[in-house]
């Protein structure tokens, strides 16, 4: 590392400042009063009938408030009748086994015990039939023997594909609920195809299997549930595109169109999927995405102890360090890419030393003459950029926006005799 310490000793590293981004905090304080309200709906409660078993799929995201959203919809079931169950609809998550699918719902705190309901756990599925491409559509078993099922999950942006439907009700249907053999499938042809596919797959469900209704919510730039909707089966299709069209406009976001470097202290599959939102970084794993900051060059230092090794998204930087290399874990990064079929992501970016280093290599090839005035913002992680650092040049940007303000003055960033950053 002699040689590349070299090149770099002279890249200056600009003072940086704290800045405070402002963000609607809208939230649903009592949320089983407003599910309440959803459930009274005659739509929605003359699809429950007495006697019915009726299977309710909860997936693997960390949804805000999951436990209580599942424990009220359990409820409601039980008021009318019903005996529900819970079936994880999750696609390969969990090691794509019964039991590591439950554990992955207990790590949410969603047991038996929490939401009052068993759990129906088997990686067992029924093909339901093909779609006009030749991709085979699955099933749960559990919950294509049942006499209803109910679908729990977040509508937000998707990372990898743009569509009138990504993430939520019809995408848990089409995946969640196919487990890993209707993951793998979904997954197939590639995220080109799939804004196409995900609506087919799910649309062939709910005309084949009782689906009921799903129960949907939208959170708040702080990850919080700013809305709550339950949608008949029949309304699915035709209402969420308006719901996945307002949860990119509560999504958090850097206010800047266009800067040189992005350092990023941390990534894991606990912050995203992609270890990092790409709607936050402007950076996607796959062409078939758009939005966001255009970065110049991108730097991720560390990687979260909750990501357990796992660090899918590294690739899409141009540079890290040799620490989150050092606990990276090849064979289940790779087993990302391997499932998702985008490998790009699991790939390593160039490795520096340290920190230092690292966010002087970024610097250094972001194609600027004046080093000196860089234009760069540090973050935490993509989860947490209400309070970010900009260096000086962005200042004048701050003090002009009305969502920004800046509260500290400019100061050096403090690195210890390893050339890393110090808490």
């Amino acid at each position: 590392m002699g040689i590349l310490h070299d090149l770099l000793k002279d890249i200056p590293v600009p003072k940086m400042a704290k800045v405070k981004q402002y963000f609607d905090d809208t939230k649903i304080d009592d949320l089983e009063r407003a599910l309440d309200e959803k459930f009274q709906v005659e739509s929605i409660r003359s699809k429950v009938k007495p006697g019915m078993e009726i299977a309710i799929a909860v997936g693997s995201r960390g949804m805000d408030r999951l436990v209580e959203v599942t424990a009220k919809t359990v409820q409601f079931l039980k008021d009318m009748g019903a005996t529900p169950f819970i079936v994880p609809s999750m696609g390969s998550h969990g090691g794509a086994t019964a039991e590591g699918q439950r554990e992955v719902l207990a790590h949410l705190g969603v047991t038996e015990e929490s939401v009052k309901a068993e759990i129906r756990s088997s990686m067992e599925v029924i093909k339901l039939g093909e779609l006009e491409n030749g991709l085979p559509v699955y099933i749960d078993k559990y919950a294509s023997l049942a006499d209803g099922i109910v679908v729990i999950n977040r509508i937000k942006p998707h990372t990898a594909f743009r569509g009138p439907v990504e993430s939520g009700i019809m995408k848990m249907i089409s995946i969640g609920l196919g487990k890993q053999k209707g993951a793998e499938a979904t997954h197939q042809l590639g995220f080109k195809y799939m804004a196409e596919n995900v609506p087919a797959m799910a649309r062939m469900m709910m005309e084949k299997t009782p689906i009921l209704f799903g129960v949907a919510t939208l959170e708040n730039a702080f990850d919080r549930v700013a809305r709550v909707e339950v949608l008949a089966a029949e309304e699915i299709e035709e209402k969420e595109p308006d719901l996945q069209a307002l949860a990119k406009q509560l999504l958090p976001k850097l206010f800047f169109e266009k800067f040189d470097v992005l350092v990023i202290d941390e990534i894991g599959k606990n912050i995203s999927g992609d270890g990092m939102d790409p709607n936050i970084t402007g950076r996607y794993p796959t062409p078939y995405a758009k939005g966001g900051p255009d970065v110049n060059k991108m730097v991720v230092l560390d990687l979260t102890s909750q990501s357990e090794g796992n660090a899918n998204g590294v690739g899409t930087a141009d540079f890290t360090t040799q620490r989150l290399v050092d606990q990276m874990d090849r064979e289940v990064t790779y087993a990302n890419g391997l499932t998702s079929t985008v490998c790009a992501p699991t790939k390593i970016a160039t490795t520096l030393a340290n920190d230092q280093d690292a966010i002087k290599a970024a610097i250094k090839t972001c194609n600027i003459l004046d080093f000196t005035k860089v234009k760069m913002v540090r973050i935490k992680n993509t989860l947490d950029i209400a309070e970010i650092e900009v260096s000086e040049a962005l200042l004048d940007h701050v003090h002009a926006h009305p969502d920004m303000e800046q509260l500290t003055v400019a100061y050096e960033l403090d690195f210890n005799e390893h050339g890393n950053l110090k808490a």
